[in-house]
């Protein structure tokens, strides 16, 4: 038993070792806030009701989730309701609202009852001139008087600006320092609301950050280039604190860095255990996606619906000869970690021998060798025809007919 190698995951030595971890700044309790009733309900299309996002927030809660950022209250009555019913039923988790650089904004959060909120503003200069159409003193001020009355409401104030990632760096940060010295913050959001960084961008940045501003650092990182998750770890590697992710990835545009992603590569190739009820993953991801209809591709990582699917008829031979002794052989983890279901031969195009043998068993017909070939030839026939998989009548019935 070793970190990169337990009953449930196998990973690489390679993530170990001393080269590689020497420079490692993580911090001792890492907090994900959960973004998925905000920032992932942005998502075009999406939209959750009240009962579903305090559903959801209760599915969160048993995981372990340590932040729920339960929603914005300015943008809807059924928002305002579903905050403040999430934090009526005291779930465990910390509750946040999101609100804009606003007294009024800040106000209808602290009316919710809820523990902190998230305060955003426009960092980068262009963002703030062409979009907004304000005077950059604007942004300042606004900041400074609703991060202000955030604290005088006894509010944890996250202070999250906007697009902070394209920023001129001299004038976002100053931007900050002046909010921290002249308004309030708790904690500091680095925003990538674009999804522009690079990776090996993440701890530079993260560290010039704590040069300037000496607070807790969350990441707020989206995934535009699929790098959310990614630049999230490395991030936290860097020395952050709290991490904003949404479920499966969901949120604006390409959404938000993933949870499922986050954690569970920090528990099997970095050795760190967040807390939370990995077995919950797959059945959490699943119920959110029925609950929104939302799409993603079956062979997604983790969870994925079809990840666990074993088509190739060589891949089906291995999986046959090492399920009871080795089963880690053929995956990262096991299907159980995450709560998905286990892994199973289908039946498809490229298919073999092993295939036709394993549902021969299955059913419990035997035929002779030679006919195999000719029902292995019958499924690819049909596979190619259908363009997808077959069932097991639809094997029943080659057999039948061989």
């Amino acid at each position: 038993m070793t970190k990169f190698r337990t009953e449930k995951w196998y990973t690489s030595p390679w993530n170990f070792s001393d080269e590689v971890t020497e420079g490692y700044k993580f911090a001792k309790d890492i907090q994900l806030h959960d973004v998925t009733l905000r920032d992932g309900e942005q998502q075009a299309g999406l939209i959750l009701n009240a009962d579903q996002k305090i559903r959801l927030a209760e599915k969160m809660a048993e995981m372990g989730i340590h932040r729920i950022e339960a929603g914005m209250p300015a943008v809807s009555k059924q928002d305002e309701k579903a905050i403040k019913e999430i934090v009526k039923r005291n779930l465990g988790p910390k509750t946040f609202a999101f609100g804009r650089c606003m007294i009024d904004d800040v106000k209808r959060a602290a009316d919710c009852g809820v523990d902190g909120v998230v305060i955003e503003i426009p960092s980068n200069e262009e963002l703030i001139r062409d979009a907004y159409k304000w005077e950059l003193e604007k942004a300042i001020e606004l900041s400074i008087k609703a991060t202000t009355y955030a604290k005088e409401q006894g509010l944890y104030t996250v202070f999250f600006p906007i697009d902070m990632t394209r920023s001129n760096m001299d004038w976002v940060l100053s931007l900050i320092e002046r909010v921290a010295n002249e308004g309030h913050m708790d904690a500091l959001a680095i925003v990538d609301t674009f999804g522009g960084l690079a990776p090996h961008t993440v701890p530079s940045l993260v560290r010039n950050v704590k040069k300037r501003i000496d607070k807790p650092i969350e990441l707020h990182f989206h995934d535009d280039f699929g790098l959310g998750s990614a630049n999230s770890i490395m991030g936290l590697a860097a020395g952050a604190d709290v991490v904003h992710t949404t479920i499966s990835a969901s949120g604006e545009r390409a959404g938000n860095a993933s949870y499922e992603d986050i954690a569970l590569s920090l528990l099997t190739m970095y050795g760190i255990d967040v807390g939370i009820d990995y077995s919950k993953i797959y059945p959490l991801s699943k119920t959110f996606r029925d609950m929104t209809g939302m799409q993603l591709r079956s062979n997604r990582g983790i969870f994925g619906d079809g990840i666990n699917d074993i088509e190739s008829g060589i891949v089906a031979a291995w999986h046959e000869n090492v399920k009871e002794n080795n089963p880690l052989l053929l995956s990262p983890f096991l299907p159980e970690l995450v709560g998905h279901n286990m892994q199973d031969i289908v039946i498809g195009k490229h298919s073999g021998l092993p295939t036709v043998e394993y549902y021969l068993d299955k059913i419990n017909i035997k035929v002779e060798d030679e006919k195999k070939a000719a029902i292995l030839d019958s499924i690819k026939e049909q596979a190619y025809e259908k363009a997808g998989l077959l069932s097991q009548e639809d094997f029943v019935e080659i057999v039948k007919n061989a």
